[in-house]
This record gives structure tokens, sequence and C-alpha cells, in this order.
């Protein structure tokens, strides 16, 4: 994204003072603020005491020496199920509830804290009887079911590592994860419900365990869901109802140093190849107990929160399971999509459950915009009194509709930023503190250094354009790259390593742009580099090229992405078809073809938009594919400067092909 892009962004400016409802408790909010400029390590240190229970209390709050590996409260030990389950019971919550969930065909369950803690020490002592210990990494393939969040928790307690997959990964991608993780026992189910259907997962966990190569998995175990026939192999595939039946109700969790690996979650990267980003357990709590708590002003013995996310994505690891569950938080959990059985299962659960805290991502809303709003004005959503938003960069338009018509023309919007990378949100709104503008993020949190960059690592004015970096270290800090510490350099860290010996600073480069607007609050402009944000979902350009270069039809493909009115971006292909295949299939046979191919792939996630056949791709005399004049066409902007191109004729050819 060029700078002048940036600087051109439209300044909103409606504005929305916080609200009487909030202001009560501003001025503790407020004090956060004072407290962490104050001493930034000395607040953090503070929440840690106050949000966690430790087993072994910490006496060094971070070592930043192996920058910028850092370690954060580490001579402290703690169980991270414990912190979510077994103190509030302990606490005298057990009868509240945890988890309220929706099947997708109406059926539903509901589990206390008492309840849920025990389901996850019988899952922990069901782990451990097939050799599950500290350190050991378990594949996670499994719908929005309360079996997902108790097989992450159970995981966590035996102080081992889950490494969830989202449902709608292929079995190829389900391998390289399971493959790079080197994971010992894949949770799975039968199936789940989608769209009032059954879509398989089991057979997708078969297909990827069937691949080429010896693989480290020893069993696999299958929740009943879908109740659709599975294949199955003796000795590896196991029932979790028959095997989870007779275990033990008691499981004492023990303390593991704060600094123990917790999760592996693969994200996207510019070289296609995915990366297993890791997350330790102390920090990482830590921060998602406390922006939790205080970014959705969450009051856990009234409040009933939802969160849309699914678990297979950083936002439901973060604020569907670790941070409502350690904050007590009363949930509501729902397994399929928001248009099935009808149009407004979403907004009939909020109006069933009293949904007061609502969290989702723009590419829903916006969905529920081009709807109509007669949808949910059919319902009642009295109970809201706070949305919010993440995943992507809202429009201001997204933001009013939201507020007037989801939250009845008075509720606010708290629009979040932050990255699986982060752990937690960085930047938001304050309920009662923050006058909120629309699309705006707007401020960072307590405890969070942030700024705004040229190229060359000078702090942009006000009312500029650049690059967002993170300043300082943060407890929910990824701890690295899971197996290749010099891509985690390289990738987030290099491009602003300033200074030498003493004077040496390191800091976090996020991959996006952002404005600075005249009062200094922050307008997030998406991805910089060749990583697109799909409804929320991080995709590589270079993982879609890879699979589609994969099929026999295709000599050479470019993919970049595009505006899209609901998704944000939508992935756009450039292919060239071998000369032997020319005559195979027609240009938009071989769209279907490659669409679906993609799909196989990689997921339905990642399906192209559209697929156009051409005979060149514009490059540069060094052979560089000018994705940004591809972006052009894609968007149907005029194009950008073609000098630097070996043969400037070809893209004029490719727009006249696609008009």
């Amino acid at each position: 994204m060029s700078s002048t892009s940036i600087d051109s962004l439209l300044h909103e400016s409606r504005r929305f003072p916080p609200s009487d409802e909030f202001t009560a408790g501003a001025v503790a909010k407020a004090d956060l603020y004072a407290r962490a400029e104050a001493d930034r390590l000395g607040f953090w240190a503070d929440q840690a005491r106050d949000l966690l229970h430790w087993h072994k209390p910490f006496t060094q709050t971070l070592d930043w020496t192996q920058a910028p590996f850092a370690k954060w409260f580490a001579d402290g030990a703690l169980n991270v199920a414990y912190n979510c389950l077994d103190r509030h019971v302990l606490a005298g919550h057990g009868d509240r509830v945890a988890l309220h969930w929706e099947g997708e065909p109406g059926d539903s369950r509901t589990l206390t804290y008492a309840e849920l803690t025990t389901e996850v020490k019988r899952a922990a002592n069901l782990l451990a009887s097939l050799g599950i210990g500290q350190g050991d990494r378990v594949a996670i393939y499994l719908p929005v079911i309360p079996e997902a969040v108790i097989a992450m928790l159970a995981v966590a307690r035996l102080g081992a590592v889950h490494s969830v997959v989202f449902g709608g990964f292929s079995s190829e991608s389900l391998r390289a994860r399971i493959d790079d993780a080197q994971a010992r026992l894949v949770i799975t189910a039968d199936g789940g419900w989608r769209k009032g259907k059954v879509f398989p997962l089991k057979a997708a966990v078969d297909g990827a365990l069937a691949s080429d190569g010896p693989t480290s998995v020893e069993h696999v175990l299958v929740v009943r869901r879908g109740e659709n026939e599975v294949a199955w192999t003796e000795g590896r595939d196991l029932w979790w109802h028959e095997e989870i039946a007779p275990m033990d109700l008691e499981h004492e969790a023990k303390a593991f140093e704060a600094e123990n690996p917790l999760f592996i979650l693969y994200t996207s990267g510019t070289t296609g190849k995915p990366k297993g980003i890791l997350h330790t357990s102390g920090g990482y709590l830590t921060h998602v107990a406390f922006t939790h708590k205080n970014v959705f002003d969450l009051h856990p013995e009234t409040d009933v929160y939802w969160c849309t996310a699914d678990v297979g994505w950083i936002t439901g690891h973060s604020y569907v399971v670790y941070g409502p569950l350690a904050n007590g938080a009363t949930q509501v959990l729902y397994e399929g999509t928001p248009d099935t059985p009808h149009p407004g299962r979403w907004w009939e659960l909020i109006e069933k459950y009293k949904v007061s805290v609502f969290y989702t991502a723009p590419t829903a809303i916006r969905s529920f915009m081009k709807a109509g709003r007669q949808i949910p004005q059919k319902f009642d959503l009295s109970s809201l009194r706070l949305l919010g938003s993440v995943g992507e960069p809202i429009n201001p338009e997204a933001w009013i509709w939201y507020r007037d018509i989801i939250g009845g023309g008075h509720t606010p919007v708290v629009d979040t930023w932050w990255q699986t990378e982060t752990g937690g949100i960085m930047i938001s709104a304050l309920p009662g503190i923050t006058t909120l503008k629309p699309g705006s993020a707007q401020v960072p949190l307590p405890g969070i250094s942030v700024d705004v960059l040229t190229d060359d690592g000078q702090s942009v004015p006000n009312g500029s354009g650049g690059l967002l970096v993170v300043t300082e270290p943060w407890p929910g800090m990824l701890r690295g790259i899971w197996g290749d510490p010099e891509r985690f350099i390289e990738t987030y860290w290099e491009k602003f390593d300033t200074g030498e010996g003493a004077e040496r600073r390191r800091m976090y480069f996020a991959g996006d742009g952002a404005r600075k607007d005249e009062d200094g609050d922050l307008w997030l402009l998406g991805r910089v580099d060749d990583v697109m944000n799909v409804s929320g979902h991080r995709l590589s350009t270079a993982e879609i090229e890879s699979a589609l270069v994969s099929h026999p039809y295709v000599a050479e493909a470019a993919v970049v992405g595009a505006s899209d009115e609901t998704t944000g971006q939508a992935v756009v292909a450039f292919v060239i078809v071998k000369a032997s295949q020319a005559e195979v299939a027609t240009a938009d046979e071989a769209s279907a073809i490659l669409r679906a191919h993609v799909a196989e792939q990689i997921g339905a996630i990642a399906r192209p938009r559209q697929v156009f056949v051409v005979n060149e791709l514009p490059k540069t005399r060094s052979g560089k594919i000018m994705r940004r004049l591809l972006r052009d066409v894609a968007e149907g902007r005029e194009l950008g400067d073609t000098t630097t191109l070996t043969d400037t004729s070809v893209m004029q050819i490719i727009t006249e092909k696609l008009k």
C-alpha cells in the first residue's frame, strides 16, 4: 500500500461520546492508562497478580535480554485450565453458567463451571491415558461444539500444546500442520453441521493420515456429532464417548512454568508455507484476561457474552476460550452459520439467551446489511449493551449500521485491532472513556506501545500514514515460529531493528498500514505484504499460487487480493494455461475447475472469487510479477505506472481481454 493511498483516506466526522451507562467505571479505567504510563512493567505485573492464580508467584516481570525472544513472568508457575475453571468453582461460582451451546439443527446444551470443570478433568485423564503429557502436541480438528473447548482446556491442563485447525481446511492443509507440529494425537468428530448439512471431518483426517510418508500420529479421538458413517482404523481410531466414560472425575491441575508452550496456531505467510505461531501460558493468559475484562466492560455476574468466532482462529482461542473463562464469564457458543436455518438465526439466539456483549466480524455485519434491517428488527435485541468488531478494518457505514440497527441507536461499538501474533487486543476504544469514531480502532490499550512509521523508521506526524509497529514487548506476544527462529526474526523484527549494543532497539512490524488522524487516533488500512484478509482470515497469495500451479492445467499463476464489498478482500487469480492443455477446456471451464481445485487443496475459504486465464503476466526486467497492476485490473482502477515492465503491452492485452 503506497503512502499516497494511506494519506488519501477520508476522514470520518461523526463522533459518539461515552454513554451514561459506561461512565460510572470510567475513572477506574482512566487510571489504567496513568498507571501503565508511569510504570509499564509494574502495570502488567499487577494485572498478572490481580487476574490470575499463581501456584508459584513470579518475581521477574520481563526478560528481554534475548530480544526478540521474550520471557514474561518466567520464574512463576500456574495452570491455565485451573485459572479458567477450578478457581471459579472453589470461589463459589460452580453453579454459574459457563457455556450456553446451541447446535445448528436446534439442539442445545448448557454447562455450568462445575460441570465444565468435571468434563475437562475427565478429558485430561483420557489424554493422559493415551500418553499425552507436558510438551506433547495435540491437533484439534472439531466443529464449534463443547468438546472443542473441553479438548483445548484438557490439553492445557496437562501442560501439553494444542494446534487447533479450522474445520474448513482440507486434508492436505491438516497434514501439513500435523507434520510441522509432530502431533501425537488428533481429536476430531465424525462430522459437524454447517448450512443445514453435515460436513465430514473424520474423512479429512483419514485423508491427511493416508498421505505419503510416516506420520507422528498415534491415535485419533472421534467425537460423535454428525452421526454420519465414517471409516475406522482399529487400534488408531477411538470414540471419544466410549473412552471418556470410565475416566476418573478428579484430576489435579499441576503448575507449569509461565513460559510453558500453550498452543501453536498456523497462519499464512508470504512464502506460502503456513507459520506456526507459538504462544506460551502466563503472559498470554494475563493479556487476554485483561483485555476481555476491560474492552468489553465485563460484569461476569450479569453479562451474557457472545463471540461468534470459530475456535480454529485466534479470536476463538483468546475471546471464546481463554479470556472469557479466565474471567468467569457466561457465554454463548453456536455451531452453525448465521443464516441457517433462517437468516435471523443470530438475532434469535441473542433474544433467547439475552446476550449483552456481542463480538463479531465486519464481513458478517456487511452481509446482514445486504439482507436488510427488517430481519434483525423482528427480534428483541434490547439486552445488548456493548458491540465489538474484529478481524479487519470496519468501514464507517457498517459501523453505523451495527450501532443503529443491532445496537438500537445507542449501544457503543468497540473496533478492535490485533493479530494471531499479538495474542490479544492491542488497539481499541474503551467504553466509558473513549469518544467513538466510526471506522477507527482509535488508541492502544493501557500497557501497549504502538506507533506509525515511515519506511526508514521515522514516526509520522498526526494526519499522516505509514507502517504500524509495536514499539515495546507485551505479555501476549508470540514467542516464535514453531521450529523456525530465523523466520521469526526475519518476518517480524528485521525491518525496524535499530541501534547497536545497549542502544539497540527492536520493534515488531505488524505488516499492516495505518494512519494517525489529527487527534493521533489510529485508522487501520489492511495488509501491506502479500497476505490477504478475506472475511477476517489471513490467506497467503503464495500459498494459493502454489495450489494453482499444482494443477496440471497451470503453467504460472499470480494471485491478488481485490476489494470486496462483503468480505473486505476477495481472492482473484490470473493464470497461464500450459500449451498442452489449452484445448482441453474453455477459459470458463478452466476457471471453474481451478476454483474448485484451490478449495480442495487449501479449503473453501481460499476459493478464488475469479480465475482469469491470460497469455502473459506483467513482469519487471528482474522477473518479478507486478501484482500491484493486477490488483488495479481486479478492482477496475486505472493502471498505475507500467514503465518497469519488460513488455508494457502485456497489461493492455490483459485489460482488453477482461472487458
